[in-house]
């Protein structure tokens, strides 16, 4: 498959200054991380979406400090997203359309992010069917696949956006774009890094907007393993990082 090393920089929608959205792919639960969500929710935050993460789902019950937490981002202009973890495609579709359906009905999620999504063609069809049921509840919803590394392109049919990047910034910075991303505009496109210094941050939106990027999210915190501890708490530039992209605008 051909690569892009020089595709040349495609503008986000959603931010000012020339620089990607943000998306944040699951803070703590509001109890646990009270200040993350005050933040999230300042005015003029550049954020695209955020993702809320119950209890690695929707939970058993509704979550009153959830909904409160998620509405407050909502009534900022921010999508925000409920969790649904695929397993890499181990899970009954069943399931997750279950999940999704108490999301909206409990949070009035904007969308969905599916984490942990299988990108390699034999799990396409299935994919786009789940994908097709989870627009069926809710109109206009936002889904966010969680590939984490570019799938067969046939993903790029599913409307939303792809998780093209999910890993350490010693990985991200000598990353590429497959030939057939460039068809496709930058906001379909999203990057997740971590381990991310804050002296590279610079370095790391020049990397997003070269690949194509109109969504990122940067973290100096580590994974540990399970693809969400980096996640769970702002990095600590948080502040720097959305001033170096500039406010939130209107699409």
């Amino acid at each position: 498959m051909p690569y892009l090393t020089c595709a040349g920089p495609r503008r986000s929608r959603t931010a000012a200054g020339g620089g990607p959205g943000v998306g944040v792919p699951g803070c703590a639960h509001p109890l646990l991380a009270p200040e993350e969500w005050t933040r999230l929710s300042r005015p003029g935050t550049p954020l695209d979406w955020a993702v809320l993460d119950v209890a690695r789902g929707p939970g058993v019950l509704p979550d009153p400090r959830c909904l409160e937490a998620a509405g407050r981002l909502r009534n900022g202009g921010v999508r925000v997203l409920g969790h649904l973890d695929l397993a890499h495609g181990g899970r009954p579709w069943g399931e997750v359309v279950a999940d999704a359906r108490r999301y909206v009905d409990w949070y009035r999620a904007d969308g969905f992010y599916l984490h942990r999504c299988p990108g390699w063609y034999e799990a396409l069809a299935g994919v786009r069917r789940l994908a097709g049921a989870l627009l069926s509840l809710r109109r206009g919803a936002h889904l966010v696949l969680g590939l984490g590394r570019h799938p067969d392109p046939g993903y790029a049919l599913i409307p939303g956006q792809l998780v093209t990047f999910e890993g350490p910034w010693a990985e991200y910075r000598w990353s590429q774009a497959p030939g057939w991303t460039a068809e496709h505009p930058p906001e379909r496109f999203c990057h997740l890094v971590h381990c991310l210094p804050r002296g590279h941050l610079e370095e790391a939106l020049r990397t997003a907007r070269w690949l194509g990027a109109g969504t990122v999210g940067f973290t100096d915190r580590t994974d540990r393993g399970d693809g969400a501890g980096a996640w769970e708490t702002l990095p600590g530039y948080w502040d720097d990082f959305v001033s170096r992209i500039g406010p939130r605008v209107s699409e």
